[in-house]
C-alpha cells in the first residue's frame, strides 16, 4: 500500500491520456500507464523523464490483458484510487449512417464501450477496497442526443455513427454505475474534453487545430478538477470545462 492516490490512465502512452498522467503526476498521485504496446508505454515513459510511473499492457478489448494488468496493480500497489477510461478510438470516417458497414460499428463498440465495461467492471473490487475512490469516463459531447438534434450545435453536422453511438451507450453505462454505486464511497462520471489537437481519428495536431481544436490543456481540465477534487461527492454527470453537457 502507498499513502499517495494510485491512478491508472488506459489508452496512456500518448495524446490525452500522456496529458493526463503527466499533470497528476504533477499533482502527486503514482501514476500507472496502461498501454496496448507495452513498448510504446515505456519510451512514452522514458522521453517524458517520468521514471516512477509504472507501465502495464493492457489491451481493454482483451480479457487476459485487463485481467492481468489488475492483477500487477494488485500485486504492486494493493490499491487503485482513480480509475481514467480514456483508451478509445473512432473507426468510422464521416460514412452515412445507411451506409456504414456493421464492423466498423462494431470496433467502436468494442473499444469504446464494451472495453470500458470490462475495464471497470476488472477494477472495481481494487475500487471499491480504496474507497473512497472515482471513475472517470472520457466520453464525447459526439454523443449528446440533444446536441446531435440542435442545428446551433459544433456536433450538429457530425456524421460518425458507431462512435457517436459507443459514446451515447457510454454515457448511459456511467449514469447507471453511479446509481447503482450512489451508496457507496465511490463516483463516477463523464467527461467531454472537446476536440482536442491530438492524433485522435488519425489526423495531425496541426490539422486538428485548423478545424478549431482546443488545446490538450484545455481538453484534460475537467478530467484533472474530477481527479484532484477531494470532496469528491460529484457523481453521475457528463461535463467539460464550460460546465454541464447535455446528455
Amino acid at each position: 500500500m502507498t499513502n499517495k492516490i494510485v491512478t491508472l490512465v488506459t489508452g496512456g502512452n500518448r495524446g490525452m491520456g500522456l496529458a493526463l498522467i503527466k499533470a497528476l503526476h504533477a499533482q502527486g498521485q503514482q501514476l500507472i500507464m496502461g498501454s496496448r504496446d507495452l513498448a510504446k508505454g515505456r519510451s512514452a515513459v522514458e522521453v517524458a523523464h517520468l521514471s516512477d510511473v509504472t507501465v502495464v499492457q493492457l489491451d481493454v478489448t482483451d480479457s487476459q490483458s485487463i485481467q492481468a494488468a489488475v492483477n500487477a496493480i494488485q500485486n504492486q500497489y494493493g490499491q487503485l484510487d482513480i480509475l481514467i477510461n480514456n483508451a478509445g478510438a473512432a473507426f468510422d470516417h464521416h460514412q452515412r449512417p445507411s451506409l456504414i458497414k456493421l464492423e466498423t460499428i462494431q470496433a467502436d463498440l468494442n473499444l469504446n464501450f464494451l472495453g470500458t465495461i470490462a475495464m471497470t467492471q476488472a477494477c472495481l473490487p481494487l475500487l471499491t477496497k480504496s474507497s473512497p475512490s472515482k471513475i472517470i469516463n472520457i466520453s464525447s459531447m459526439m454523443g449528446s442526443l440533444t446536441n446531435a438534434l440542435d442545428p446551433q450545435s459544433s456536433v450538429y453536422h457530425a456524421s460518425a455513427i458507431g462512435y457517436q453511438a459507443s459514446k451515447a451507450a457510454l454515457n448511459m453505462f456511467t449514469i447507471q454505475l453511479a446509481k447503482e454505486l450512489q451508496t457507496t464511497n465511490i463516483t463516477v462520471n463523464a467527461v467531454d474534453p472537446g476536440m482536442v489537437a491530438t492524433e485522435f481519428g488519425g489526423i495531425t495536431p496541426e490539422l486538428a487545430s485548423q478545424h478549431g481544436a482546443k488545446s490538450i490543456a484545455h481538453g484534460i481540465q475537467r478530467t484533472i478538477d474530477l481527479a484532484t477534487d477531494k470532496d469528491n461527492t460529484t457523481t453521475g454527470t457528463f461535463s467539460n470545462t464550460d460546465g454541464p453537457v447535455a446528455w
